[in-house]
């Protein structure tokens, strides 16, 4: 093995042109907690510490926007679980758009992006913010010649990517690398869960799991109940979240298509993607238009406040009666679940705060 280490060094030393010096970007040690499943990183831009510290920065630089006063954060507050507290963002122009903003959370683990699924990868996902007219409004142009401007950008951007001629796909890789890393997994919902699905816990998850109450429990029954919530066929398992679409009976004509608006398809009207749980008690308002302000509210639309519509989903079951019907104890009982999945030291991991 000391000769293949040799070997290589010797190769990247003579494949570097006199005096000059490449960086070394060093994989970054990503910490999945251990029920996740695992995370499928692109080969094309894995995990760096460089990298991924561009990304944390680049995701709070008011640079990226045409008048320099709104970054990514401005729309994904951290406070908020990476969503925003307004039903609608509101753009540098002072337009608003017309869906809510979506919860950055565990975005490693999702197959598609934005409500209607028209991004197939983070990456993607990340070019268009900065040109939408009613977002950051600024040609990808514009907002590179401004990173190139600032020499400590140059020296981040060679260290991660080895280049000095930096462009808008690197900076969405560098961003889609930060994003990656911010894991959520350390909520009291983690802890019931492994512990329903015999999993063993930590220390530490133990003592998590000693101050689970019995309604929260009972709460978590109730959610997974066919004939209670039946709330599992959208959101379960560790990531609280399926990757599927669906219509979940919030409207009988639809002025958003959803995915149909991007398909065309008839059967897709009305179908959005279906968002993460965790968090959710940070994260509101809630649905694709922020409709709902309260988890109240929301606890109320799947009791009794469905609406059919030829493409609603059929794992919405109790459709016909509007809903699965709830009594007030037992929304009460869910909602108290609901709480379960806030995880503090998400919302705080200083690693997901802005740079010094």
């Amino acid at each position: 093995m000391k000769y293949l280490g040799f070997i290589l060094l010797t190769a990247l030393i003579f494949s570097c042109k006199k005096g000059e010096i490449k960086p070394y970007a060093i994989p970054y040690q990503l910490e999945e907690p251990s029920h996740f499943p695992k995370m499928v990183v692109p080969l094309d831009n894995l995990l760096t510490n460089q990298g991924v510290e561009l990304g944390r920065r680049l995701f709070y630089d008011k640079r990226l926007s045409g008048d320099n006063s709104m970054s990514c954060a401005a729309c994904h507050a951290p406070q908020n679980s990476f969503s925003d507290p307004s039903q609608f963002s509101i753009g540098i122009d002072g337009i608003a758009g017309t869906r809510q903003s979506m919860a950055l959370v565990n975005l490693g683990y999702q197959k598609f992006f934005f409500w209607d699924g028209r991004a197939k990868s983070l990456e993607e996902q990340i070019l268009e913010p900065v040109p939408n007219p009613i977002e950051m409004h600024q040609s990808w142009k514009d907002a590179i010649n401004k990173l190139k401007s600032d020499d400590s950008y140059r020296k981040e951007f060679h260290a991660a990517f080895s280049t000095d001629d930096m462009d808008e796909y690197q900076v969405a890789k560098a961003i889609a690398q930060f994003l990656r890393t911010m894991i959520s997994g350390s909520s009291k919902y983690d802890v019931i869960y492994k512990n329903a699905n015999g999993l063993s816990l930590t220390p530490k998850e133990q003592v998590l799991f000693s101050t689970v109450t019995n309604e929260e429990k009972a709460g978590y029954d109730l959610f997974l109940s066919l004939n209670g919530g039946d709330c599992i066929h959208c959101h379960s398992g560790p990531l609280m979240q399926l990757n599927i679409f669906a219509n979940n009976g919030l409207d009988a004509t639809f002025t958003d298509k959803g995915k149909g608006g991007v398909t065309g398809k008839l059967q897709d009207l009305g179908m959005f993607k279906v968002p993460t749980l965790r968090n959710i008690a940070e994260s509101g308002p809630y649905m694709h238009d922020g409709r709902f302000q309260t988890l109240d509210e929301v606890i109320e639309h799947y009791s009794s406040g469905i609406v059919m519509s030829p493409t609603i989903s059929p794992t919405i079951e109790f459709a016909a009666q509007g809903g699965v019907q709830l009594d007030a104890f037992e929304k009460g009982l869910i909602k108290k679940f609901l709480l379960t999945l806030t995880d503090e030291e998400f919302l705080k991991n200083p690693k997901f705060a802005p740079p010094n």
